[in-house]
């Protein structure tokens, strides 16, 4: 399709997406480079953007500031997961149900799904404060579990429902009159077919789980063994100062699990999108 444009639309075209990119990745960038850089050369006049005498030694530091930092990326990353994989468990069959069986009171479900993810988590903090001390799980990784996994699940209903209703009927019906369950039919028909948004909605949720842990592990927990990532990067705000270039390696570094699940799920996506294209 590019070749129908005149060559200064291509222009333009290009042009807008590097004028694009360039602003969602300019804060990474600077704050690589920061990583760089010495601590006493951060706040020089004038200020100079590409590092003069620039090191990993912060990548490096960071480990001994911080002893603990690889446990709370650990932490991020297992929270996450399980998230992960309990709405991925509860939003697989909810959203069939909903995508396949109309029964009264769906719509004013649906609905109350969406006026749930209208509540920010600050709002519902002291009920799931009352909650958590209720059920024993503060100071636990439920404590953060539970209620990532609650906030996650409606907007993952939605998702999937809609890639759900996009495959055709025909094909559950046809199952059912070989004398195949619902579940089988859901379990060996469906499943297939969907996968390619299942494996959306896992990225989603994987990537919502590790951003909203911070407000849930500052109310719920209390324990450093059980501190997520957000949390643990407050141990680089000193009294006095504040290590902003080992603040920066450890937060990139804490970023690398979820560009890995990314990365790897990728595949899983595109495969899925283009299998049994050519099957009639």
């Amino acid at each position: 399709m590019i070749d129908r444009y005149r060559w200064y639309e291509v222009v333009g075209i290009y042009a807008g997406i590097a004028l694009f990119l360039f602003f969602v990745l300019a804060p990474f960038i600077e704050g690589f480079l920061v990583s760089l850089k010495p601590l006493a050369l951060l706040f020089s006049t004038p200020y100079s953007f590409w590092p003069k005498n620039g090191s990993f030694d912060a990548y490096i530091s960071m480990w001994q500031s911080v002893p603990m930092l690889g446990l709370y990326i650990f932490n991020s990353f297992f929270i996450s997961t399980i998230v992960t994989l309990v709405v991925i468990a509860v939003v697989v069959p909810a959203a069939y149900a909903f995508a396949r069986f109309p029964f009264t009171g769906a719509g004013l479900m649906l609905g109350g799904f969406l006026a749930v993810n209208m509540f920010s988590g600050a709002v519902l903090l002291i009920p799931l404060f009352r909650l958590m001390r209720t059920l024993g799980l503060l100071n636990t990784y439920w404590a953060m579990i539970v209620p990532g996994a609650a906030f996650l699940i409606p907007s993952s209903i939605w998702l999937l429902r809609t890639y759900l209703m996009r495959i055709p009927r025909e094909l559950d019906e046809a199952a059912w009159v070989d004398g195949a369950s619902r579940l089988y039919t859901l379990r060996r028909v469906i499943l297939p077919l969907a996968m390619p948004g299942i494996v959306v909605v896992a990225i989603m949720t994987f990537i919502g789980a590790y951003a909203q842990q911070f407000i849930f592990a500052l109310t719920f927990n209390s324990k450093s063994e059980f501190m997520p990532l957000p949390i643990g990067l407050f141990a680089f705000f000193g009294k006095q100062e504040v290590i902003w270039n080992e603040l920066m390696a450890a937060s990139f570094v804490g970023i690398l699990p979820v560009m890995i699940v990314i990365v790897f799920l990728q595949r899983y996506l595109v495969a899925g999108l283009t299998a049994g294209a050519v099957k009639q």
